[in-house]
């Protein structure tokens, strides 16, 4: 038996036109009144085949919003990751949004939210905080735009704020056959997710390096 899983995530950040490095574009940004942001349906059709992929991959859907790019502009296609190792204890969190601003210009929104050892109060911060570039055209990206040098339209951050968090944790849905197939099917992403932030993080492993 099959079961979907969906949720909504909603980021808001600011960039800078014409910059590549990311906390410079987000501080220039913030000053200019450049605001970025997107709100997001994120969804798999297939759980288990979801946590099964080493890279957690599902679909995004929803819009970017950007007032010097002409409001609200809907993707049109879209990737996600959810964890990519990037070696035996970092994860990259991955999204890749294409879209067109107000004038017809093809766009791409690449980013990635970096999570890499550290102590426990890091979790949040590492996986609210999303590396972001918008790059001129279609591009199929596959490391979040991190080694993009050519074609950067603007560079800069987007986090979630802690209400919209709380709000987020609200949407998920889990879509099947059986009530308890749903409940089994959250219980293995929730472990999956949580087993990826034990790489990461585990703190035994920090005690046993200072012993």
């Amino acid at each position: 038996m099959t079961y979907s899983l969906q949720f909504t995530e909603r980021m808001i950040g600011a960039f800078t036109f014409a910059e590549s490095d990311y906390v410079a574009g987000y501080q220039v940004g913030q000053q200019n009144g450049t605001g970025l942001q997107f709100h997001l349906t994120i969804a798999t059709g297939d759980v288990h085949a979801m946590i099964a992929n080493s890279a957690h991959p599902a679909i995004p859907q929803g819009y970017v919003k950007c007032d010097a790019l002409g409001g609200r502009l809907p993707v049109q296609q879209g990737t996600f990751d959810l964890f990519v190792a990037e070696g035996s204890t970092t994860r990259h969190m991955l999204y890749r949004l294409y879209f067109s601003d107000s004038t017809g210009r093809h766009l791409t929104l690449t980013g990635f939210k970096d999570v890499s050892p550290g102590p426990l109060r890091a979790i949040w911060a590492e996986t609210s905080t999303l590396y972001t570039r918008i790059l001129a055209g279609h591009v199929p990206v596959t490391d979040g735009g991190w080694s993009v040098t050519d074609g950067i339209v603007g560079s800069g951050i987007l986090r979630i704020r802690p209400l919209d968090f709380a709000w987020q944790l609200t949407t998920f849905r889990v879509h099947g056959p059986t009530w308890s197939g749903r409940l089994k099917a959250f219980d293995e992403f929730g472990g999956m997710f949580l087993a990826e932030l034990w790489q990461v993080f585990n703190p035994i492993r920090r005690i046993l390096r200072r012993g």
